[in-house]
C-alpha cells in the first residue's frame, strides 16, 4: 500500500513541476494524472486482493 500512496505524492509532485502556467503543460496534464491514476488503482488493488494464506 505504500507503493499506491509513493504514486500518488509521486504525481501530484510531478503536476507541481510543470512550468507552464496553471499546469498546462505535458507534466501537469498528461503524465502527473497518468501517474497518480495507477497510483489508485495500486491502492484499490492492495485493498480488494485476496491474500494467499497456506
Amino acid at each position: 500500500m505504500l507503493i499506491g500512496l509513493g504514486l500518488i505524492v509521486l504525481g501530484f509532485i510531478i503536476m507541481g513541476l510543470d512550468g507552464q502556467p496553471h499546469g498546462n503543460g505535458v507534466l501537469g496534464l498528461t503524465i502527473g494524472p497518468i501517474v497518480v491514476l495507477s497510483g489508485f488503482i495500486f491502492e484499490f488493488y492492495a485493498i480488494f486482493a485476496k491474500s494467499e494464506k497456506s
